[in-house]
C-alpha cells in the first residue's frame, strides 16, 4: 500500500520560513510528478508547485521567488521550502504524487493527509 506522509507545517509569523516534507512509502515501481497543493478555508484546492522526475518545475505565480520545490529520488521525498511567508499563505498543504505501481502500468495519483500552515500577521 502506498502512503504519503507530510511533515513540517506549523505556526509562523509573517516573513518567516517553513520547510515541508513528504515521504512516499510502500510498494511501487517509480514516481513521476510530485507536487504541493494548498487549500485555504472556503477556497478550492490549488496547485502551488510541481516537479517532474526529470526536474522540470512549475510554480503558481504567488509562490514564485518565495517557494522552492525539490525532490530526493533516493529517499522518495519531495520538499517545499517556503520563505517570506504571508498571512495569505495560510492553508492546509497537501502533497500529491503520480506513482506507477508496476512496470507497464499507468500512473495513479496519491494524496497525503495534509499539514496545516498558519502565518500570523
Amino acid at each position: 500500500q502506498v502512503q504519503l506522509v507530510e511533515s513540517g507545517g506549523g505556526l509562523v509569523q509573517a516573513g518567516g520560513s517553513l520547510r515541508l516534507s513528504c515521504a512516499v512509502s510502500g510498494s511501487f515501481f517509480n514516481i513521476e510528478g510530485m507536487a504541493w497543493y494548498r487549500q485555504a478555508p472556503g477556497k478550492q484546492r490549488e496547485l502551488v508547485a510541481y516537479i517532474t522526475s526529470g526536474g522540470y518545475i512549475k510554480y503558481v505565480d504567488s509562490a514564485k521567488g518565495r517557494f522552492t520545490i525539490s525532490r530526493d529520488n533516493a529517499k522518495n521525498t519531495v520538499y517545499l521550502q517556503m520563505n517570506s511567508l504571508k498571512p495569505e499563505d495560510t492553508a492546509v498543504y497537501y502533497c500529491h504524487a503520480d506513482i506507477r505501481r508496476a512496470l507497464g502500468y499507468k500512473t495513479s495519483g496519491y494524496w497525503g493527509q495534509g499539514t496545516q500552515v498558519t502565518v500570523s500577521s
